[in-house]
């Protein structure tokens, strides 16, 4: 197996534990954090989540960047930049 097919499967399987951790109402600094990182934008630190509603937070990280996460109506984790 090549690295890149590995690497792809890895990141596969961490997107979707995400979306089921946020599908069930988890929502720690961390796993926000992961989800922002593994989506393409940075974040070193969640320093503060507020929840909107299940599976819809704003995260502000230490960086000052913020960032609107949710699961859309075809149930795909969104992260929007604020």
């Amino acid at each position: 197996m090549s690295a890149r097919i590995f690497k792809l499967i890895l990141v596969m399987a961490i997107l979707s534990t995400t979306r089921w951790a946020m599908a069930d109402g988890l929502s720690s600094g961390q796993d926000l954090q992961a989800t922002i990182v593994l989506n393409g934008q940075p974040c070193d630190q969640v320093v503060g989540v507020k929840r909107n509603a299940d599976s819809d937070y704003v995260a502000t990280c230490k960086d000052g960047n913020r960032y609107h996460v949710f699961i859309n109506p075809q149930g795909r984790v969104v992260v929007q930049k604020l």
